[in-house]
């Protein structure tokens, strides 16, 4: 297992962040809204130190804990508590309304949540969507009389590889700390609670530790380039963050519909110079009723070529579920065609 995420609790916590409305840096105007979401927008400026980063960035990072019901362990819960039905970690305000963005699996099971604010004060959280293929979740507090510090959203497509990395979060309870690193590498893929593969993930060396996961991990203006979620099973000080760029793309679809929509096709497969290899059909899924099998060579999916997951995930991403797709495939000499209409992706890997 490449990573194991980083929180408290039967249900590790980790929150995560994206965020945004105006402070004190100059604002680009560049406004990121979508599906009911309110309007996001990153800032501008040059690089900052990280001690006014902190200074900027460390009131908008809260504490969350999350009552829990028991559960089995799970491949999250990698350090034990005191407390086993309670999940705490680190979560950040993305707008002055009292959006708060966390990991999915910190309130899967959550009867209560409880969010720290940075002048110590406690509100009780309602969860309104989450999205465990991201680990990404969105609560709300009553932002009535409260002095809510919405963090800037960056853009995670512009990292590269040996940037200045900042995060915040409440390591082991010891809340707002700061650690600093790089960005050591990029297009990282994890397994998110859902079994499903969460793609373009950010690989940090600033420290990350339980309590840590969820928080902002922020680049050197302060911005949110990312969620941090995990880390390396094997410790080693090796970090991993969920873009935020795909929470950008999650947020307006969980708070308008409490949940993100996503078509599914059932197919596993490896790469081959000329198509993809399929390995595994999912039982009741679109390939299976449409005829796929094991050993089949997918060339064409929606009449453009593939050879990699990722491929077929791309093309993916541009339907809806009950759209129709063409399909060409190869098995031995022959060659065959088919129609299929894409479902609704499971809210976890089907069991084999």
């Amino acid at each position: 297992m490449l990573a194991a995420a980083i929180g408290g609790g039967v249900t590790a916590a980790m929150l995560l962040g994206t965020g945004a409305v105006e402070d004190d840096a100059a604002r680009t105007g560049a406004s990121l809204v979508g599906r009911g979401a309110p309007a996001l927008t990153a800032v501008a400026g040059g690089a900052l130190a990280a001690r006014e980063i902190y200074r900027r960035r460390a009131p908008g990072v809260v504490y969350v804990r999350a009552e829990t019901l028991p559960a089995d362990p799970s491949p999250f819960d990698v350090y034990e508590t005191t407390r086993p039905t309670e999940a705490t970690g680190s979560g950040f305000v993305i707008d002055e309304d009292g959006l708060i963005v966390t990991n999915a699996h910190v309130v899967s099971a959550a009867t209560a949540i409880e969010v720290k604010l940075a002048d110590d004060t406690s509100v009780a959280a309602t969860p309104i969507g989450k999205d465990p293929d991201t680990d990404l979740a969105l609560l709300r507090i009553d932002a009535d009389g409260l002095d809510l510090k919405p963090l800037p959203l960056g853009d995670s497509d512009t990292v590269q590889v040996g940037d200045p990395t900042v995060a915040i979060g409440n390591p082991f309870g010891l809340e707002r700390t700061l650690t600093t690193g790089v960005v050591s590498a990029l297009q990282r893929r994890l397994t998110a609670p859902s079994g499903f593969t969460i793609e373009h993930v950010i690989q940090t060396d600033a420290a990350l530790n339980p309590g840590n996961s969820g928080g902002p991990l922020l680049d050197a203006s302060g911005r949110v380039i990312g969620i941090n979620s995990q880390i390396a099973s094997g410790g080693g000080g090796i970090g991993f963050a969920v873009p935020v760029n795909t929470a950008k793309h999650v947020i307006p679809q969980l708070e308008e519909a409490g949940h993100v929509a996503r078509a599914y096709l059932g197919v596993q497969g490896s790469a081959l110079a000329d198509g993809l290899l399929i390995e595994h059909v999912q039982p009741d899924s679109p390939a299976a009723a449409a005829g796929l099998r094991d050993g089949d060579v997918l060339s064409l999916l929606d009449g453009r070529p593939v050879q990699t997951m990722e491929d077929v995930s791309a093309i993916l991403e541009q339907h809806e579920p009950g759209d129709a797709v063409s399909v060409e495939l190869r098995s031995g000499g022959d060659a065959r065609a088919v129609q299929l209409t894409l479902a609704d992706r499971p809210a976890a890997l089907p069991a084999e």
